[in-house]
């Protein structure tokens, strides 16, 4: 029991040691928020502990060294008078401000060397923020509008990323939420989309109704929409054209196999007899039964059922501006509808239990033509869907 708690006492110590250790590292590389968030973490359970003592003295280390880097970074940046730099300027002082809010709760934290409180040196960064915010959100807003002299959809994308960003910061900008509007509407991409059957086959409507549905599929997404009906004056960027080239389906087949199962049964009882023929008897008089086993045989007819349908086709982007191939993409799907069912002649007491089940089944009839095209639509529809998501349009 001693040794236990030895042990324990020693691997508590050990980590106690490797904590501040990886503490101290991270000040000495440099890492000073993360050497904030262990100092912290240990502080917040119990900051009187003495042996916690450490942390107070790394926290504030940290603190001082993380605080100087992030104001002479802000200093270099605003002499460098780059308006790019105006994004790093606001983020940072608002790790600034971040830092401090995260050791507040904590203080005041005593130095037991001392005896005296560890010093904090705070300041409100609150209106260096607001104005970094502004002077950001200006500056993009500026940026941002520049787009509108453009043509190119993928402009309008990257410019709705900087009006978005400015209404997180700056909710309410200007009329940045209608500028957002107009930039997702201009740099959607509207695709077209058809079918086209060039099989001798009809393809059932609830089916072309189901692939066609692209919003139901959950494939649009923010910056692609597909229609399978024209939108009047809605000039459509690109074709997806689904071409069933052909469409085979098999004949009715119905294959038959024969088993002939035996095994040995227990078929009631005998009496036992010695080697003379006479009966046994226990110590009591009673006649000794002995199991009987008889050979029991049966055959057994299994029947499957079969039909399949095979689609051959090609998944075809156009570019409805130059009237361009884009890309093909092969589609084929196969659906085999199989149905088994039995019948036997003999004694079924020969037959295994999936044997038996089997028998309880009758034959069924055969799905229609457009029943197994239908069928079939439903891994079609998966394999289009899987297309689409791969091959995005405009990324």
């Amino acid at each position: 029991m001693r040794k236990t708690v030895l042990l324990m006492v020693v691997c508590l110590w050990g980590y106690a040691c490797s904590s501040v250790k990886s503490t101290q590292e991270a000040i000495n590389k440099g890492n000073y928020d993360e050497a904030i968030k262990l100092s912290v973490k240990k502080l917040v359970s119990n900051k009187f502990k003495e042996k916690n003592q450490p942390y107070v003295v790394m926290l504030r280390d940290a603190f001082v060294k993380a605080t100087s880097r992030d104001l002479s970074k802000i200093d270099f940046l605003k002499r460098d008078s780059n308006p790019e730099n105006l994004e790093e300027i606001f983020e940072i002082y608002n790790r600034l401000k971040r830092r401090q809010e995260k050791i507040q709760p904590l203080l005041p934290l005593k130095l037991i060397s001392t005896g005296r409180n560890a010093i904090f040196n705070f300041n409100n960064y609150n209106e260096d923020i607001i104005a970094a915010k502004n002077d950001l959100s200006e500056h993009l807003y500026v940026k941002a509008k520049t787009v509108f002299e453009s043509r190119n959809k993928q402009d309008y994308r990257l410019a709705y990323k900087d009006f978005a960003y400015i209404d997180k910061i700056n909710p309410n900008y200007k009329n940045v939420r209608d500028l957002m509007n107009e930039c997702h509407q201009i740099g959607t991409d509207f695709v077209f989309v058809s079918l086209e059957n060039k099989t001798d086959k009809v393809i059932p409507v609830r089916l072309e109704d189901d692939l066609l549905n692209f919003e139901a599929n959950h494939l649009n997404d923010f910056w692609t929409v597909y229609h399978n009906e024209k939108q009047p004056r809605l000039n459509y960027d690109f074709t997806l054209e689904l071409l069933f080239r052909d469409i085979i389906i098999s004949p009715e087949h119905i294959y038959e196999k024969e088993f002939v199962k035996e095994r040995q049964i227990k078929d009631g009882f005998k009496y036992l007899l010695d080697s003379k023929g006479n009966q046994v008897k226990d110590s009591l008089g009673n006649k000794i039964k002995v199991d009987k086993f008889i050979k029991a045989r049966c055959n057994f007819y299994r029947f499957t059922q079969s039909k399949s349908v095979q689609v051959v086709g090609q998944v075809r982007y156009f570019d409805n501006v130059s009237k361009q191939l884009l890309e093909s993409f092969p589609l084929q799907s196969e659906f085999i509808f199989e149905h088994t069912y039995a019948t036997s002649d003999g004694d079924r007491r020969a037959l295994e239990k999936n044997f038996i089940n089997l028998l309880t089944l009758r034959a069924v009839p055969f799905p229609s033509n457009e029943q197994m095209i239908y069928d079939v639509g439903k891994d079609v529809k998966q394999k289009l869907k899987a297309i689409i998501t791969r091959n995005k349009i405009r990324n």
